[in-house]
């Protein structure tokens, strides 16, 4: 395909310069429950480290840092009333240029506006959801949407029930530093339903003292989609199942591992889905390198009751962030390429991302971010954006 004819230099200089809009993928209300810096948990926000990690794995809550009127004095022992309920907004937009559409710039303003609430309901047991006021233009609804109950009957266990991401135990997609996607989570071949961004389910994690990490996830396999007439989410009686094993192996580097198996229905037909990948990360300051390859299966994603050997998808993602200060870094630089091939048409993909952003404050950040695609049927194309992200 023909590409449209490109911005001069000064123009794309405008883009990259000029920021619209404000996103929060973190939870400042947190920041002002314990009293503390946005950068406890994040370097640079919304990406989390090691330290965020365990607090969000541990329902919002500090072990050695209590807020003793986080919650009403009613005299009454058997109520957990929170005095004040935790509150966060997000509000995300860019100036664009995607040279592929109306090669025109575009305010992408406001790009997404939510609003988030999470914490402690009571010992053991925490809540975490938002809102999506707008989402390019829309009123989206709610996708992340659970409670997690934290050392089930003391076996060290937790177990979080609700809506979430199938792929939250390999990387975030929510916590991510591009506009760009990690691409790989959200295929769909054919007609199928199945992927592995948002479900409702549960999900069972036990983590061990060697640094190894279990997961096991019980899903409808129907996405986040309106109930149907009965009041049912589930859109067939099959369950899905997704696992997946992680080890540390020192401070510096996890290797991970995933598999997945699946039925849905549509009609009279069925197909099954099954897939396997590894995961890794390997932190080495200034650098942190993260690595994703996946393979899928599916039997029949048309539906049309086929009986040859099926269709195979199989993508990737590799990510690299630069924080030349660690994590006292006002400036960041983050690098992404996604590549995806698939039988079925329209799938394939590669895209590279190159990023950067800039901490006004531990709470705001200039951030702009270039994009070339090769994908099909569009062809070669490319993307620019720059904004302001801010938490609050």
């Amino acid at each position: 395909m023909k590409m449209k004819k490109t911005l001069p230099m000064a123009l794309l200089g405008l883009i990259l310069l000029q920021a619209t809009a404000a996103s929060l993928a973190g939870m400042p209300a947190f920041g002002r429950k314990y009293g503390l810096s946005c950068k406890t948990c994040h370097a640079p926000f919304p990406r989390l480290k090691p330290y965020g990690e365990e607090f969000a794995g541990n329902g919002f809550v500090v072990e050695d840092k209590e807020s003793p009127r986080y919650f009403q004095d009613t005299g009454d022992d058997l109520l957990s009333l929170i005095r004040d309920i935790p509150i966060a907004l997000r509000l995300d937009g860019f100036t664009a240029f995607n040279n592929a559409a109306t090669g025109r710039f575009d305010f992408n303003t406001p790009y997404v506006l939510k609003l988030l609430s999470g914490g402690e309901l009571f010992k053991n047991v925490s809540y975490y959801f938002y809102f999506f006021f707008s989402e390019r233009g829309d009123v989206a609804g709610i996708e992340d949407a659970f409670v997690m109950f934290n050392d089930v009957l003391g076996t060290g266990l937790s177990l979080t029930l609700g809506q979430f991401q199938i792929s939250d135990p390999m990387f975030k997609r929510e916590l991510r530093l591009t506009l760009e996607d990690y691409q790989v989570y959200r295929l769909r071949p054919g007609l199928s339903g199945i992927s592995l961004t948002y479900d409702r389910g549960l999900m069972l994690s036990y983590g061990l003292p060697t640094g190894t990490d279990l997961t096991v996830e019980v899903l409808n396999g129907s996405g986040i989609g309106p109930a149907d007439d009965d009041r049912n989410f589930d859109n067939d009686a099959f369950k899905n199942f997704a696992f997946h094993l992680s080890q540390s192996l020192g401070e510096k580097m996890r290797l991970g591992g995933f598999g997945f198996l699946g039925k849905e229905r549509l009609g009279d037909f069925r197909n099954s889905v099954w897939m396997f990948g590894f995961d890794a990360t390997v932190a080495s300051p200034p650098f942190e390198f993260n690595f994703q390859y996946l393979e899928r299966r599916d039997a029949d994603p048309y539906f049309v009751g086929a009986v040859e050997a099926g269709l195979s998808t199989r993508g990737a993602l590799a990510e690299i962030i630069y924080l030349p200060g660690g994590d006292d870094s006002r400036w960041y630089g983050v690098g992404l390429v996604n590549w995806v091939v698939s039988d079925a048409p329209g799938l394939d993909i590669f895209s590279f991302t190159l990023g950067s952003g800039y901490l006004l404050r531990r709470n705001m950040r200039l951030v702009a971010e270039a994009t070339y695609y090769n994908q099909s049927p569009w062809g070669s194309f490319f993307r620019l954006a720059a904004g302001l992200s801010t938490a609050f």
